[in-house]
């Protein structure tokens, strides 16, 4: 399977992912679905995009990167679109979200925006 993105994210970067976005689903907004999060990137609302790896077929996804790039979204992937789905407070999985009111979670995700910019080198 190829990388959506530039780098490999580990687990425990994964599970900070999942903890921030569970911080966020209480407090905060966040947009879930591909169409959903496609939509907040393209309007400029997203401040973070999570795209899940074991979607199927992977092409689903594979526009987000490049309009996230367009836009200066920071974007990061998880490893199962079923955790995603849980972690943003939806019994269904889902294969990308966006992250648009950080709430009570802002801390994490600016941690992990941090994060991101630091695999990218």
């Amino acid at each position: 399977m190829a990388n959506l993105i530039d780098f490999e994210v580990s687990k425990d970067i994964a599970e900070k992912v999942y903890e921030a976005l569970e911080a966020v689903k209480g407090s905060g907004s966040i947009r879930k679905g591909t169409n959903e999060a496609t939509k907040a990137i393209e309007r400029g609302l997203a401040k973070l995009v999570v795209i899940a790896v074991d979607v199927s077929p992977i092409e689903v996804v594979m526009h987000i990167p490049m309009i996230c790039k367009e836009k200066d979204v920071p974007v990061i992937t998880v490893p199962s679109k079923q955790e995603l789905g849980a972690a943003c407070g939806i019994e269904v999985s889902t294969g990308a979200v966006a992250v648009v009111d950080e709430g009570k979670g802002k801390k994490q995700i600016d941690d992990i925006i941090k994060k991101i910019g630091e695999l990218k080198k």
